[in-house]
């Protein structure tokens, strides 16, 4: 996604080397905000073509990355993934505590380096209720397949501890946004969360970790991404992030655009899911605060991501930060139709 850490030619080609594939020349990749990303050209490739995805992960160690690896192996045939090239000299000395005798990651600097087979398809610039009801369904699939992975615990990565992100965010709120955030924060610490399903989630499904191929009248989903956050969480909080996402039109906030929720889209995306999984009636009531929570917990990414980049020196046009305020707005919106309901 944007990209931190920058290598040369020749260590591209030698990491290149390890997973057997024949690198010409990287291409930045400055969508996201988390890791850093390029395309990879070969020299079996056309000009302006490209066959792999090298991320190098600025975050999580590469422990779970090879947790991810085993995560998307268990995807294929089931849903358009691309799993993670194995090393040539392939053996598990990572460490990793896993059920697979391949190594997928290479160290380097104390981060983990993968490559990956590109996959066809573009990001949507815009969601139809087709595309959300096909959504559903695939983010329903995904639940039921992972939970062959068990204990779930030894293969989801650990939930980010973002009440203390909230709370060192809060001090420096405007009372009325604080406020907000306490409030759809206590709601969903009220809800029943004992008897909601949970299970490996991909927590990050929004539009643009996904590809299709556009065909009129005919979306077909051709790639799901970025598989780093896998924990494990109620499926009904993987379900609001992504309906917040799929079902949202974003306007720009800087010039005052509103953030406008489209609920004939949700209803499309919950008869997929249903489609593939019955939500429970616990489910059904909880989730008008989970959609509320979903779009504080990236409101406060969005302002995290902020404060790592000051804090780190992190700057240039090659980062990429998201606006926190239409998060900020989406939740406020999910809060006011909450108590409506």
């Amino acid at each position: 996604m944007s990209v931190y850490t920058q290598l040369t030619d020749e260590q591209f080609a030698a990491f290149c080397q390890s997973f057997g594939v024949s690198f010409a020349r990287a291409i930045p990749i400055t969508q996201g905000i988390k890791n850093s990303n390029w395309f990879i050209q070969t020299t079996d490739d056309s000009d302006g073509d490209y066959s792999y995805v090298f991320t190098l992960f600025e975050e999580r160690p590469p422990s779970d990355i090879e947790k991810m690896a085993v995560i998307l192996n268990k995807l294929i045939g089931k849903l358009p993934v691309a799993a993670p090239l194995a090393l040539i000299d392939s053996g598990n000395e990572s460490g990793a505590d896993v059920k697979d005798d391949k190594r997928y990651v290479i160290h380097y600097d104390n981060k983990a380096i993968t490559v990956v087979p590109c996959l066809a398809g573009a990001h949507p610039e815009q969601t139809t209720q087709a595309m959300c009801h096909k959504m559903g369904a695939s983010l329903a699939v995904l639940h039921e397949t992972l939970q062959e992975l068990q204990p779930a615990e030894k293969y989801g990565v650990a939930l980010y501890p973002w009440a203390e992100v909230r709370d060192r965010e809060m001090q420096f709120m405007p009372s009325d946004e604080a406020k907000l955030m306490s409030d759809i924060w206590q709601s969903y610490n009220d809800l029943p969360l004992t008897t909601l399903p949970k299970g490996l989630c991909h927590l990050d499904m929004f539009a643009d970790n996904t590809l299709w191929n556009l065909k009129k009248d005919n979306e077909q989903l051709t790639g799901l991404l970025d598989f780093t956050e896998v924990s494990v969480d109620h499926y009904v909080m993987d379900i609001a992030i992504t309906i917040n996402d799929f079902c949202t039109t974003w306007g720009d906030a800087e010039q005052g655009e509103s953030v406008n929720f489209d609920r004939h889209k949700m209803a499309a995306f919950l008869q997929g899911y249903e489609s593939k999984r019955t939500l429970n009636e616990d489910e059904k009531r909880a989730l008008p605060i989970m959609l509320a929570k979903a779009a504080v917990i990236f409101w406060l990414l969005r302002l995290n991501v902020i404060h790592y980049n000051r804090t780190e020196g992190r700057t240039g046009d090659n980062i990429m930060v998201k606006n926190p305020d239409l998060m900020k707005r989406l939740a406020a919106y999910h809060w006011t139709s909450s108590k409506k309901a």
